[in-house]
């Protein structure tokens, strides 16, 4: 391969025409032949540029409404020819072909015509055609041809030729063709999954094509010796975590990212709701509370599991102020997740230097849909996003007893928690606040026993005279399949219990909580997470 090829001819065609001007001019300086097509052509002679256009090289009129202009053998000709191949160059010779040296292109705005919800007419008509097959025509011949996709990438191109008199090297080209092909093939993952999702209405295509682009590397994944990288998908998609304004603090790491969602997701539940904290560790909720501040909402979350909070990561759902700021800073924390922070927040954050805080400037949608991912051995297995919740008019009583309001309201709060924790999962709270929780126990009554203990011992550390479990709701992400699960949540002091339900010793649990004088609702609905 050769490695330095002078560029004599250019071809741009471009939607994006910004920094056009800049780069325009460095070619002119170089004496490059200038070939452009409609709306970039204008705008190089109204910036006082000579230019041929497209028309003029091919001897074909732009045509079909702009669909067929650069779809021709001088073009695709002067940019796959193999320039030190005989039997190309005597074809160019023979057809007159010339070669062409420097591609820059952009392509239909398809996403952006896609997101602000224009018609299915106007969608296919920004599906590119002609671009693309030059973008990758070009990335093919990258011996001899540069293929520049980016307006970012027009300073790094203009140093090449003043680094190679004029020139592109091999290296340069290569680096343009991995990022051109990389460029189509998200392009077309866009299309098709508009295709697939937007105008056919699948749910899982036979084909299924994501684009994803690197958002940064990460120093290593959730060991050492692992390497990582957040990416972002290409397409419409919620923002969140990977979108969030990082104000301050150390590097983020892979276990803070996937801790910081985990909070974010669960804190979003309650966006519409009093203020709020959610706090958690390795993925999992620690303490949540609500309450009339945020820093009485930070009391109380801490309170149910302050040996867990310790390193652990805080979410709000409410833009962050001082005092709440000065409370989170008493103990070790290695992120801080909200809409926002006032001054004075800030300030206080800024103490800490290796606090990490990050500002959403909103809250995701818990009942958005969507898809989740998980990668097995040979395979990747896709679900729905688990946005489902429950109202207290579907909750189905069956026990004696009916709950009294505030165990219902206690059973809703515990139930929007237990989603989120690690199954199996029991979540015992009390006044908008979780008692105790117990996550990702192999059997259900070990989870509610777990849970008791980090409430009782909450009420040694804190002096408090009983354990915030008596009186409680308990929830359950999946069916009780025996009575002892339930029990062990009587020991703890609960009165009132919230499970889905189905198991086929219903009966058998439901006469425990008769005999215990509980209040057990049903909802009909699972939340195992794993």
């Amino acid at each position: 391969m050769t490695d330095l090829v002078p560029v004599k001819r250019a071809l741009i065609s471009l939607s994006d025409k910004s920094g056009l001007d800049q780069l325009a001019e460095g070619l002119s300086k170089l004496g490059v032949e200038l070939v452009s097509t409609g709306g970039t052509a204008a705008k190089l002679r109204e910036l006082g540029h000579d230019v041929r256009d497209i028309s003029d090289l091919t001897g074909f009129p732009e045509m079909m409404d702009g669909r067929v202009k650069t779809l021709h053998p001088k073009v695709h000709g002067g940019l796959l020819g193999v320039r030190d191949n005989p039997e190309h160059a005597a074809a160019m010779e023979e057809h007159g072909i010339g070669a062409i040296d420097l591609v820059v292109v952009n392509l239909y705005p398809f996403e952006a015509t896609v997101a602000r919800g224009a018609g299915r007419d106007e969608i296919i008509e920004n599906i590119d055609i002609g671009g693309p097959s030059m973008v990758r025509s070009s990335a093919k011949n990258h011996a001899f041809v540069a293929i520049v996709t980016d307006p970012a990438d027009y300073e790094e191109l203009l140093g090449e030729f003043d680094a190679n008199g004029g020139a592109t090297s091999l290296a340069f080209r290569k680096k343009l063709a991995a990022k051109a092909y990389a460029l189509t093939a998200a392009y077309d993952s866009t299309i098709s999954q508009w295709f697939a999702f937007g105008d056919q209405g699948e749910r899982f295509p036979k084909v299924w094509t994501r684009a994803s682009k690197l958002l940064m590397p990460l120093r290593y994944g959730e060991n050492p010796h692992q390497r990582a990288a957040l990416y972002e998908p290409i397409g419409p998609h919620a923002p969140g975590i990977a979108q969030a304004s990082q104000v301050q603090g150390k590097e983020l790491s892979y276990n803070n990212l996937n801790d910081a969602n985990a909070a974010l997701e669960l804190v979003a539940e309650f966006r519409d709701g009093r203020p709020t904290i959610v706090i958690v560790k390795h993925a999992n909720p620690c303490g949540v509370a609500s309450g009339d501040s945020l820093l009485d909402a930070w009391n109380d979350a801490l309170q149910c599991d302050s040996v867990s909070a310790f390193g652990g990561i805080v979410a709000a759902n409410r833009p962050l102020d001082g005092a709440t700021a000065e409370a989170i800073t008493q103990i070790f924390t290695e992120v801080v997740v909200a809409p926002g922070a006032d001054h004075e927040a800030k300030a206080i954050f800024a103490k800490k230097k290796n606090l990490r805080l990050l500002i959403t400037d909103g809250l995701p949608d818990p009942k958005r849909g969507g898809q989740t991912i998980a990668i097995i051995a040979g395979g990747i297995l896709v679900q729905d996003r688990d946005n489902a919740s429950i109202s207290r008019e579907e909750l189905k009583v069956v026990t004696k007893r009916q709950p009294t309001e505030d165990e219902i309201r206690d059973c809703l709060f515990a139930w929007t928690v237990a989603k989120h924790v690690k199954s199996n999962a029991i979540v015992y709270a009390k006044g908008g606040t979780t008692a105790g929780i117990g996550a990702g126990q192999m059997n259900r009554r070990d989870s509610a026993r777990i849970a008791a203990a980090k409430a009782k011992e909450a009420a040694e550390t804190y002096g408090w005279s009983e354990p915030r479990t008596v009186g409680s709701a308990v929830a359950s992400d999946a069916f009780f399949p025996f009575a002892d699960g339930l029990l062990a949540a009587v020991e703890a002091g609960a009165t009132a219990v919230i499970q889905p339900g189905g198991s086929i010793r219903d009966d058998d649990v439901i006469a425990a909580a008769d005999e215990a004088g509980l209040a057990m609702v049903f909802t009909g609905m699972r939340h195992f997470r794993h």
